[in-house]
């Protein structure tokens, strides 16, 4: 598959050993590593800068003087859409649901520090919202949900070549599986045995739309049940802080002073603790986490700023 593409990120990015973590989940020093995608230099970072390389070049190939996108109000995906869109001189217009009015911390506010303008679609489906405003814009593209498509896992193939690089000896690579795009591309360059996707539930059923994208980058066909994916992270729903990624991030942050996001990272690093403890991933294998990204939507999170506040040691004097 060929497609135009633009420089946005910093490359490659950092894989750092977590051995203080590892002592944690009783494990040896080099078992457990963090590549850390979340530094990629543009708009506070995340996964979606590698994806966005190949969805706003080809836009740029096809003439876009805009672009639109859908997400929720906390989306990195919009977010780091109109970071790039800033970078590249195009408009930015993202497609939310619901009305104004909410929290604007957050992702939310940072894109609005970046330029993009948003269209509120009330009940309305998003899709069908955001299909107008391409037809209204004229010299516009639609960039997906997510970013993820099998152009835009491309930018994950890249990913995966630059962890093999890095530590061609690590066993499985666990990432969080929102949209899907990701995964696809890891497992595209990686195979299905390497990649372990833990599910946030930001789609219904996952398995199938990853199975698909891989399949297209690959260009062959991956069987959707060799995927290697954990659902019990999705607990009450995608928007929820659940309980395990607050345990998570807790224990990421004051083993390896490294912050995770409530909904993507938290659950996939719950994930991975729960691999280990079911015998999935094991002692003596180097696993890595891929951090994603995701600091600003932490903000924008108020359950999870205000257990965050909960934790404090407060001493009076």
């Amino acid at each position: 598959m060929s497609a135009p593409k633009v420089s946005l990120g910093t490359w490659p990015t950092p894989l750092e050993p977590a051995p203080r973590l590892a002592a944690a989940l009783g494990l040896e020093p080099d078992d457990l590593w963090l590549k850390r995608d979340d530094l990629g230099g543009l708009g506070a970072g995340g996964n979606k800068i590698r994806k966005l390389e190949w969805t706003l070049g080809a836009a740029l190939a096809e003439g876009a003087e805009a672009v639109v996108t859908t997400g929720a109000p906390q989306s990195n995906h919009a977010r780091l859409t109109a970071a790039a869109a800033a970078r590249l001189g195009l408009d930015a217009v993202l497609v939310f649901p619901g009305e104004p009015g909410a929290s604007r911390s957050g992702n939310l506010a940072l894109d609005g520090l970046f330029g993009a303008r948003v269209v509120w679609a009330g009940d309305r489906d998003r899709a069908e919202v955001a299909d107008e405003v391409v037809a209204e814009l004229g010299k516009a593209a639609l960039i997906p949900f997510g970013g993820s498509s099998a152009v835009g896992a491309r930018g994950y193939v890249e990913s995966a070549r630059e962890l093999v690089a890095q530590l061609p000896d690590f066993t499985t690579a666990v990432v969080a599986l929102g949209s899907g795009g990701t995964m696809a591309g890891l497992v595209a360059e990686l195979g299905p045995e390497r990649v372990l996707g833990v599910d946030t539930g930001a789609l219904a059923d996952p398995v199938p739309v990853v199975a698909r994208m891989a399949g297209e980058v690959a260009g062959t066909t991956i069987d959707a049940d060799r995927l290697r994916v954990r659902r019990e992270q999705v607990g009450p729903g995608y928007p929820h802080f659940t309980d395990s990624s607050a345990a998570a991030l807790t224990l990421v942050a004051r083993t390896e002073g490294v912050i995770l996001d409530p909904i993507y990272t938290g659950r996939a690093m719950a994930g991975l603790i729960t691999a280990f403890e079911d015998g999935t991933l094991r002692r003596g294998e180097k696993t890595v986490f891929i951090h994603t990204g995701g600091l600003p939507g932490f903000f924008g999170n108020a359950d999870a700023v205000a257990y965050a506040e909960s934790q404090l040691a407060v001493h009076r004097s």
